[in-house]
């Protein structure tokens, strides 16, 4: 993913540095909400199950009159942030090209 991405001129979220990822989650950070539904749009029909990062508990209806900070930068994350496949034969990155 790390190459894929960065041929793509995405931003793939990577181990910090001293530390060592099994890269059981995978994540890239995208320009803004619509470039996420974009992208989500692209990879889901070509097979490829991405989604959203996820969904704050201060917008579900349950959770809705709970006290918060704002979320600012949960918010931001929220728009920008999408969850890759763990396990994407390398033979299909080549397809995913755009």
């Amino acid at each position: 993913y790390r190459e894929f991405c960065a041929q793509q001129g995405m931003r793939f979220v990577d181990a910090p540095e001293g530390t060592t990822s099994n890269f059981w989650l995978n994540a890239v950070v995208l320009d803004s909400a619509a470039d996420r539904d974009a992208f989500l749009e692209y990879t889901n029909a070509q097979g490829v199950m991405t989604r959203p990062v996820w969904r704050l508990m201060s917008r579900l209806e349950m959770f809705k009159d709970c006290q918060h900070d704002g979320l600012d930068n949960s918010r931001w994350l929220e728009d920008r942030v999408v969850n890759l496949p763990s396990s994407v034969p390398e033979s299909e990155f080549g397809r995913l090209q755009a």
